[in-house]
């Protein structure tokens, strides 16, 4: 009996590359930092010849863009999927909670750090994040008024709170125990605000 191989596209191939390309820039910030991510060490880190990721991104801009966009699609996801996830109960808001201090902290958020710091003095990479990130940033904030509070100024104070928390733990990592009372002293605080 014969088995048929069934060959990719070449399009099906170079989406392959690409994502790889990606994945690995996104895994090189985290580890590396912006200024060590360079095509080189995307390139041996993807498993391609540089002159793969050279083919499809010319230069370190181009990746970096297309990096913004990959990175805020899997943060997006990520979001969306485990929004769609939360129990229908009275646990929704604190999980909720839950699901927004993860979203931001974390590894892609450690990434997405190194790219603000990095767009802060480079135009065309700020041109390239600010979009992503507004999107991302509408929907935790959607999440946060469905789910968390619908008073407006809980809404920004929540996000900002998580925010300078994810940024924190950055340099000095809370305890799981930590986390916990924060957030929970956090959800007292939406509770009784939300009653004002």
């Amino acid at each position: 009996m014969t088995v048929k191989t069934v060959r990719r596209t070449q399009a099906e191939r170079s989406s392959s590359t690409q994502r790889l390309l990606l994945d690995a820039t996104v895994a090189c910030l985290v580890e590396l930092g912006y200024g060590g991510t360079t095509t080189s060490a995307v390139a041996e880190r993807a498993g391609v010849s540089r002159g793969a990721q050279l083919h499809h991104y010319g230069t370190r801009q181009r990746l970096m863009g297309a990096a913004v966009a990959h990175l805020g699609a899997r943060r997006l996801e990520w979001v969306r999927e485990n929004a769609g996830r939360l129990p229908d109960d009275d646990s929704r808001p604190r999980r909720a909670l839950d699901l927004l201090a993860e979203a931001l902290s974390g590894p892609l958020y450690a990434a997405t750090l190194e790219l603000y710091v990095a767009a802060r003095v480079d135009t065309e990479l700020h041109e390239a994040l600010v979009p992503v990130e507004q999107q991302l940033t509408r929907e935790l904030r959607r999440l946060c008024r469905e789910y968390v509070t619908a008073d407006p100024v809980l809404v920004q104070l929540t996000l900002d709170l998580l925010l300078g928390r994810g940024v924190g733990s950055l340099l000095s990592p809370v305890r799981p125990g930590r986390q916990r009372q924060l957030l929970d002293a956090w959800a007292d605080v939406v509770s009784a605000g939300a009653g004002r």
